[in-house]
Formats: structure tokens, sequence, C-alpha cells
């Protein structure tokens, strides 16, 4: 789970980058509007989805200007059909058309994440396999992107470099051995989860025995997850990576797996398509 004080801080740097980028010294177009015109506006979808980026939202008119009201018609996590009205706003004119594009921009994006999530965890419905996310994430939105998997169903896998080991084939390459390099990382942060990747069943074996936490099941055929699924008993948590898409991804499932990793779900998105209109 995402700390709710690290996903503040995280959201109102988006805002700040964002705004940056898109004002630079001031909305040249905006000024066409007398600076006191009050105006409303409704922003609607027109695609199902899931929708997510409400704190996203709320931070780009807090930082524009605190006077703009938004009024929700949905909330995170919520399923909405095409054509809905996601929410409504109140205030300055030039405020309103200068916040528009960077508010949609972390919306559809941040929803299309929570919708692929959503789409994908579905299959898994009524198995105990989870569905996990990965780091192939858009730079600067890996904690936005994270958090709306979880709005969509998802699980998440580790936040970054810091908070879990993963024991890859070069870190193994570099140590010497799967042993060595979990021994290692049990010295270094004993509080912190391990995890090995591994090809083969003799590498499986292998870390197994070192005493890994969760495994990673790299490429394996559905008959090699089955058969890593048998030998591991319990022993480890298994998680199947490597490709996976969704027409496959409940038989992967059916193997008896912990969890699936899925770049696709944060790294081929496409953007929900949004509408901002003034009333």
């Amino acid at each position: 789970m995402i700390d709710p004080e690290l996903l503040r801080r995280c959201i109102v740097n988006n805002v700040l980058q964002a705004l940056s980028e898109d004002l630079g010294d001031g909305d040249i177009s905006a000024r066409l509007i007398p600076a006191q015109k009050q105006a409303q506006a409704r922003v609607i979808t027109r695609e199902d989805m899931v929708l997510c980026g409400q704190a996203w939202v709320d931070e780009t008119f807090r930082q524009l200007d605190p006077e703009v009201c938004v009024h929700w018609q949905a909330v995170d996590g919520e399923f909405v059909c095409a054509g809905s009205t996601l929410l409504e706003l109140e205030g300055r004119a030039r405020s309103l058309l200068s916040g528009e594009r960077c508010a949609l921009n972390f919306l559809q994006t941040l929803s299309a994440t929570a919708t692929a999530a959503h789409s994908a965890a579905a299959l898994l419905q009524g198995l105990e396999t989870r569905l996990l996310d990965t780091r192939k994430t858009l730079p600067g939105l890996r904690l936005a992107q994270k958090y709306a998997v979880a709005c969509g169903g998802g699980k998440n896998h580790r936040l970054g470099l810091y908070d879990a080991f993963l024991i890859k084939e070069n870190h193994i390459t570099a140590c010497g051995s799967i042993r060595e390099a979990v021994e290692q990382a049990r010295r270094i942060s004993p509080d912190k989860p391990v995890e090995v990747e591994v090809e083969s069943i003799a590498e499986l074996e292998e870390a197994i025995t070192a005493g890994s936490d969760i495994i990673m099941l790299d490429n394996f055929d559905l008959a090699g997850m089955r058969a890593a699924v048998a030998l591991t008993a319990g022993r480890a948590r298994l998680e199947a990576s490597g490709g996976i898409d969704t027409a496959h991804l409940r038989e992967v499932a059916e193997t008896g797996v912990d969890y699936i990793s899925m770049g696709s779900i944060t790294k081929h998105v496409q953007a929900c398509d949004l509408s901002m209109r003034l009333l």
C-alpha cells in the first residue's frame, strides 16, 4: 500500500511540474477573457471507464486558483458509463480554461490505467491469484499509476528500487549465486522482502533453498508453471511474469501461481476520451 503522505507529496509535485510546463510565464489565450468573468464547466467521458485521478484534478485547481469549486459526480474506483458527467466546475473562466488540459491529462491517463487494471483483474475473479503492476510506468507518474492500478482492483508490486529486493540474472552473476545474493540481501535489509527471478526449475530449487520470499517465474510456459507450483508447495510465493496478456491471463492463474505481473496495464494504456465544456 502506498503511504498516504508520500502520495500527497507526489500529487503536489506532479501538478506543480505539469502546470509549470504548460503555463510557462502565463496563459496568453486566457487573457482574452475578462479577469473576473465567472463560468461553469462540465467534464464528461465518451467511453466506459473506471474513474481515477480526483486528487490530481483538485490539486490542479487548488494551485491555479483556490476559489475554483470542483463538484465530483463519481469517485475514484467507480465504473462510469460513456456519456456520464464526471465533475462540474465553478469559478473564474480564466482559471477553468488554464487548468483544463493539465487536469484532463491526469484524469484521462490515470483513469485509463485504472480501467486496464480493472479489465485484467476481472479475468481472475474466483481465483486466488492476484494481479500485480510493475515499474514500467510513465516517467514521473510512478506513484500515480500505481495508485490507479489499486483503484482498478490490482495490487502494487514494489514501488521502486528501495522498498524490496528483486534479484535478477545480472545480480546473481555479480554476487556469484542465488544463495549468496539472498544472504547478502538479508544482511543489508533484513526487514525487506526478497524476490528472486528464475528461468528454470533448477534455479527455482536454489531460490527456494536460499529462503526467498517470492520467486518470479520468468517466461515459464504453462507446464513449467504447474511444475513450479507443485515443487514449491507453498514454501515461497510464486509470481508469473513475462509477456503475459489478457488473452492468456486466466489460464496462467489456473496453474496456481500467487501473482501475475503485467507491465501492459501501465505502459500500454491509451488515454480515456474525456471532454470539458463551458456551460
